[in-house]
């Protein structure tokens, strides 16, 4: 009995030190910033952590170009930099959770 409750605890401090980790974690992920860029510099779309939009950047170029134009390299600018923030968002989640052994924990998003 003795033993059960010894390994009850260590998972339980485990636990604990696995809430903090991803406490800070959720929060420098807020802290992310990223910059989708499309058309050679013509469109530039930061994101924050959350994915919410922070800034869009267009050319003086870029405005004499078709609407079609510009409304792809939007999308693609939008796209590159949610595809970066994936990825940054992936590492810092990585980082918290590495040492406990959480196979296939993916980070919604």
């Amino acid at each position: 009995m003795e033993l059960i409750m010894t390994d009850f605890s260590k998972i339980l401090d485990k636990a604990k030190e696995l809430e903090t980790k991803m406490k800070e974690s959720q929060q420098k992920i807020k802290e992310i910033r990223v910059e989708g860029i499309s058309g050679s510099n013509s469109v530039k779309i930061t994101l924050d952590g959350e994915g919410e939009m922070q800034t869009i950047k267009l050319s003086d170029e870029i405005m004499k170009e078709d609407k079609t134009i510009i409304e792809d390299l939007i999308v693609a600018a939008h796209n590159s930099a949610k595809s970066q923030l994936k990825s940054k968002t992936t590492e810092e989640i990585s980082k918290a959770t590495g040492g406990f052994g959480i196979p296939g924990f993916k980070w919604p998003l």
